[in-house]
């Protein structure tokens, strides 16, 4: 067993923030509330199409579009591995700590709820954009592929990407005042990460609780899970990118050149990885959390996501 030291937070701090926050995906996205497809959906230190030379204006706010929905479309897929993770952890810890028990169940409520969401997010933009956009999956084999590795090691990666929901959202999205995103995408990110923010300190206690029943071996075993976690989704964000310059071509009533394409997958690759990874591997919180299981492993994560920061990564 590893000795770490005991995290900041409480499971009843938790549940007392969590009660303050309450919202339903009807009061986000339905009938009477449509996206503004005048308007980009992601901040621009998000998406990175007006870097996009060969595209006019209004293509890249079309790629933008197009942008946004993956991102939820992403979003959406994780949740779906996640979702699991926290039910199999309730099972985990029993009733031993009720506080516990109560704050993994509300994790897992809002994470179904948040997949309802975005499949909402999905009919309606289907319905808008007028065009289909491909999105890689399907969910359940991603999610499979991921549930085969460790808790710990499919808990780091959870904890990767609650971080990274946190950096996104007060980074970028909050402070995003060139140009205003489309109020309703920019309402759904701002409750999104309302629930996210709990989730975050929920999955670093599951992180050190996991931890604390391993040995050293065990551990550093759990964190390259992790690493081959990481390198499998960047191989799937790549997809979603030639997936993304494939949505791109009908509405802008075009055929790409092999010199567009190129030049969009090389600005986008870096734009996916950014977002998705380097994000998430850089976040102060998750640095400090992987350093204290084992110095030598986060070593190797800062490492890769050096790489991952370079356009040619």
């Amino acid at each position: 067993m590893t000795a770490i030291s005991i995290s900041k937070y409480s499971y009843s701090s938790i549940l007392n923030e969590a009660a303050k926050i309450a919202w339903r995906v009807q009061d986000l996205i339905g009938e009477d509330k449509r996206l503004d497809f005048s308007k980009p959906f992601l901040p621009e230190t998000i998406a990175h199409t007006q870097a996009i030379s060969c595209l006019s204006p209004n293509e890249q706010l079309i790629l933008n579009h197009i942008r946004g929905n993956s991102y939820l479309h992403l979003f959406g897929l994780v949740e779906e591995f996640i979702l699991p993770l926290v039910v199999n952890h309730v099972q985990f810890i029993g009733c031993e700590n009720i506080e516990a028990t109560q704050a993994y169940l509300c994790f897992a409520k809002e994470e179904s709820k948040h997949i309802h969401l975005f499949r909402q997010f999905a009919s309606a933009f289907a319905a808008g954009f007028g065009f289909r956009c491909g999105a890689i999956g399907p969910p359940r084999a991603i999610a499979d592929f991921v549930l085969q590795h460790s808790p710990l090691g499919v808990a780091l990666v959870t904890l990767h990407i609650e971080w990274m929901t946190q950096r996104h959202f007060l980074d970028s999205v909050r402070c995003y005042q060139q140009e205003p995103i489309d109020p309703l995408f920019y309402n759904l990110l701002k409750h999104h990460w309302q629930e996210e923010s709990q989730h975050a300190r929920l999955d670093t206690l599951m992180v050190q609780d996991l931890a604390q029943k391993l040995n050293s071996s065990a551990i550093e075993a759990a964190i390259d899970d992790y690493i081959g976690i990481v390198q499998y989704l960047n191989e799937g964000l790549k997809a979603q990118v030639q997936l993304d310059i494939a949505s791109l071509e009908m509405p802008v009533a075009r055929t790409l050149t092999a010199a567009e394409r190129e030049e969009i997958r090389q600005v986008q690759e870096f734009s996916y990885r950014k977002a998705f990874l380097v994000s998430g591997m850089t976040h102060p919180n998750f640095v400090q959390t992987v350093q204290q299981l084992s110095p030598t492993r986060y070593a190797r994560i800062a490492a890769i996501a050096n790489s991952f920061s370079s356009r040619d990564g």
